[in-house]
């Protein structure tokens, strides 16, 4: 039990606070799509391997209005899923082999709830961290590891799938890489443009599948706080889809197989509600094809089917982009500059430093701290639990199942302000303020860190696995 009576602050959760779901956007949209016939009647049976299309046609309508690619994006390049998590594993179970896929490259700090999906797929024992720097994913070690990993498989007379049959609407990759290019989750770093064009170049270089979580595009704002903030309608950077789509010749080019090597995954989760479980994927026609035919879908029709009409509505009649950039944006923009200001104040003159601190434009849910020498992150979550009431995430949590040691997170922290309410964020990163500033005391005293942390972090972290 905690020894404070001090009400809990949650920083750890990565949810939208419920005062920003859509609720009455949703019930009309449902309402008009369950009024209809022409829509409630196809809402309610099997779907289209691709998924409904009118959602299709009006996903790829806005995609190319946000993204503002070359050329427009066509709706053979979109396949409706049940969300990001979902749809990995789908593509997994279409494009991977548990024996021939070598590896699976993941940018450390990742996303710890991705490493499952992987595993289930057969890698477990087979993910790889690649480091990340303030230009996002480190390709020169990357591109090395690739290496070594590719002459490993080599010798080992592993050239060819050996479980997955030869399928029209399939290949089998040899490698995948995934990351969360723009605010990622958690370091919220956003990978460079020169990174993003050499990573694919990379993935074309070791016939590797690049998996991007394009999850937090739209949750953009300023960075200059001295400005009203403007409505953001455009993203900062082409997608690592797009870049493979135009690049060098782009999925077309000679020699290309057509599947391309990237795959964007996107949801309605972050901009709608997580409970919605409708997302969709973007890649090439074929790839997009091979991802509608993997088993479940075939058996069952495409996912999120009924939530489908309702989202197509949303789109439709622009009460989706209405949401995101006179609500969603203005509202993550003052909780992000309130728990900013609180840092400033509370944290940084304790030594706490946070990565791409002059970025013209932030975004996402999450910030990034590294502790002072000597805290650890396991010593201080435990710590702001047990005497704060406070809900951290410590960084070795997002470290690479199995490869933990390629990067060191022990003195990393992620804080989340998207979910807790408004005015109790300044408040948690006081209170973490407090934390750092009585261990660093004590230690002072100490003159050395504790052998042990005053127990361990597990059980703030499991709940939301």
């Amino acid at each position: 039990m905690n020894g404070t009576s001090k009400a809990v602050i949650d920083l750890l959760k990565g949810w939208p606070n419920p005062t920003l779901l859509p609720a009455a956007q949703i019930k009309n949209a449902s309402t008009m799509a369950l009024s209809n016939p022409a829509v409630s009647t196809p809402a309610l049976l099997y779907g289209p391997d691709f998924g409904y299309e009118p959602l299709r046609e009006q996903i790829a309508k806005w995609l190319t209005q946000f993204y503002r690619p070359p050329t427009p994006i066509s709706t053979g390049r979109i396949c409706i899923t049940g969300g990001a998590s979902q749809n990995m594993a789908c593509i997994l179970q279409v494009f991977s082999d548990p024996i021939y896929t070598r590896n699976v490259w993941m940018v450390s700090p990742t996303y710890f709830l991705a490493m499952r999906i992987f595993e289930d797929s057969g890698f477990h024992g087979r993910l790889r961290s690649v480091p990340e720097d303030e230009q996002g994913i480190d390709i020169r070690y990357l591109r090395k590891a690739m290496h070594k990993s590719e002459e490993k498989a080599i010798a080992e007379g592993n050239t060819k799938p050996t479980l997955k049959p030869v399928r029209p609407w399939s290949k089998i990759y040899r490698h995948f890489i995934y990351a969360v290019p723009t605010f990622s989750n958690p370091s919220s770093v956003t990978m460079s443009l020169e990174r993003r064009q050499e990573l694919v170049r990379v993935a074309r270089e070791f016939d590797a599948c690049i998996i991007t979580d394009d999850v937090y595009d739209q949750l953009q704002w300023s960075g200059n706080t001295s400005i009203s903030q403007p409505r953001m309608e455009h993203a900062i950077l082409p997608r690592v889809v797009d870049i493979d789509r135009t690049l060098d010749g782009g999925t077309d080019r000679k020699g290309a197989d057509g599947f391309g090597n990237t795959v964007s995954n996107g949801t309605f989760s972050k901009m709608v509600g997580p409970g919605c479980r409708t997302g969709w994927s973007e890649s090439t026609e074929k790839f997009a094809w091979g991802n509608s035919q993997v088993g479940s879908t075939r058996s069952g029709g495409a996912p999120s089917q009924l939530i489908s009409t309702f989202m197509a509505d949303l789109l439709g009649s622009g009460g989706l982009q209405s949401h995101i950039f006179n609500s969603l944006q203005p509202t993550y923009a003052r909780r992000y500059q309130n728990m900013m200001a609180a840092i400033e104040k509370h944290l940084t003159p304790l030594g706490v430093t946070l990565p791409q601190t002059s970025r013209s434009v932030i975004g996402g849910y999450f910030i990034w701290l590294t502790l002072p020498e000597p805290l650890q992150a396991e010593e201080v979550a435990v710590l702001a639990r047990r005497d704060e009431n406070l809900i951290l995430a410590p960084g070795h949590i997002f470290a690479v199942t199995g490869d933990e040691e390629v990067v060191n997170l022990d003195q990393q922290v992620r804080v989340c302000f998207s979910w807790e309410q408004e005015d109790q964020l300044g408040e948690g990163i006081r209170r973490l303020g407090h934390v750092i500033s009585s261990l660093q005391s004590f230690k002072g005293q100490q003159g050395k860190t504790n052998d042990e942390p005053p127990g361990d972090s597990t059980s703030l972290v499991e709940q939301y696995r």
